[in-house]
């Protein structure tokens, strides 16, 4: 029955990733997949998170069934992360979701089945899995320009453009903040026209925000949502806890609509349980109590928010130190890129055979086309990535 199946094509990341774990160089340095390292180079346990859980744990809660859509509780939250404190939940359906990818793929089935598009629009580059997600929902995925790889800057005049032109009702993917790959965002100016021009048109943006916290802040990073919210504009939010609480392994993440009215609210909630019942019924427990426990305790949230400030000036800090030593070095690579670009990632500018010579000769992992994810980064390793590059960029 099965013998007709063929070998499928690697995930680029993930790949890179096995191949990272595979190579016995001491030296070598994993810049590739989207994960925070802290300084000594592991993923973090945060405190915020290690207190709720404990918290958990002694209030000793049975392992049952939650409610299709999650916790109401977890839900409030959620809306008051991305819309702000004061934020009426009137008008807004959340729903807990199997990780960021998980509330992707939720939009994209809502789109399909509830709304009838059959066509997205993802920026020009996007995070690699976007299409795949998309895709697999029957959604035909078109680009619109975004990052000019050459001149290192957001083409934002032809993005406008390109949005001029779509049809009315057409959705379009955005990303409010640390845009993945490039790490290039709009200002709060080209936000406000981006959302004058989703209205004109009568666009539906679909938000996806995967790094709240990583930019400049949980609030200012959040900057897109509340100014689309504010203009009454609807549009569908997808977030995720992964990287902001390193929940990673817990898949934990949220799908927001923003409707305009209880009633349509009512209804897209009532929309999104069905497609949620028909796919994996109810969404896991824990991770979703742990946050719920952290964003309802003033201590712990506090708690987290600073560790969340700690771990962004982290990246900060390093993306500095590497500039500095391409400036030094007298790199022909664009430090400038490295330096000013914000969140977890930036687009390199280094070329495919560039980054197969830091791979081969010096161990140092990278996603094609150049995507270096800066948590990689510490103070044990930095001259050598440093000094790697600008070997590279000199030779090839």
């Amino acid at each position: 029955m099965f013998a007709h199946l063929q070998p499928s094509a690697a995930d680029p990341i993930m790949s890179l990733m096995e191949a990272y774990l595979r190579d016995d160089n001491p030296q070598k340095v994993n810049l590739g997949i989207g994960l925070y390292y802290d300084e000594q180079g592991n993923i973090p346990l945060m405190q915020a998170v290690r207190q709720a859980e404990q918290r958990l744990l002694t209030q000793g809660h049975p392992h049952g069934y939650p409610p299709i859509e999650g916790s109401a509780a977890f839900a409030a939250q959620v809306q008051r992360l991305l819309l702000g404190e004061e934020v009426s939940a009137c008008g807004l359906a959340t729903v807990q979701t199997v990780g960021g990818s998980g509330a992707l793929k939720l939009a994209a089935d809502f789109l399909r089945d509830y709304l009838s598009r059959e066509e997205i629009w993802l920026s020009d580059p996007t995070w690699a899995n976007h299409g795949a997600i998309f895709a697999g929902a029957g959604l035909q995925t078109h680009s619109y320009p975004y990052f000019d790889d050459i001149a290192g800057e957001l083409r934002f005049e032809a993005m406008l453009e390109c949005f001029n032109g779509l049809p009315a009702g057409a959705v379009v993917l955005l990303h409010p903040c640390c845009h993945n790959p490039t790490g290039t965002d709009l200002t709060p100016a080209q936000w406000r026209t981006v959302i004058e021009v989703m209205q004109q048109r009568r666009l539906l943006p679909l938000f996806d925000i995967a790094y709240q916290g990583f930019g400049d802040g949980l609030e200012q990073d959040a900057y897109a949502l509340r100014a689309a919210h504010r203009a009454g504009l609807d549009c569908l939010i997808a977030n995720s806890f992964s990287k902001n609480a390193a929940l990673y392994g817990l898949r934990l993440g949220a799908l927001t609509l923003c409707c305009g009215d209880a009633q349509t609210a009512s209804n897209a909630q009532g929309a999104l349980k069905t497609l949620i019942r028909r796919s994996y019924s109810c969404p896991p427990t824990h991770g979703g109590r742990i946050m719920e426990t952290i964003l309802t305790d003033d201590a712990l949230r506090h708690l987290w928010r600073s560790e969340l400030d700690a771990m962004r000036d982290r990246i900060r800090q390093m993306r500095l130190r590497l500039a500095s030593g391409l400036e030094q070095g007298g790199s022909a690579l664009d430090y400038r890129r490295i330096r000013d670009q914000r969140g977890m990632f930036s687009y390199t500018g280094l070329n495919p055979q560039q980054l197969e010579t830091l791979r081969q000769r010096y161990a140092i992992y990278l996603v094609a086309p150049g995507r270096m994810c800066l948590p990689g980064l510490n103070l044990n390793n930095i001259d050598y990535v440093a000094d790697a590059i600008l070997a590279v960029s000199r030779s090839v």
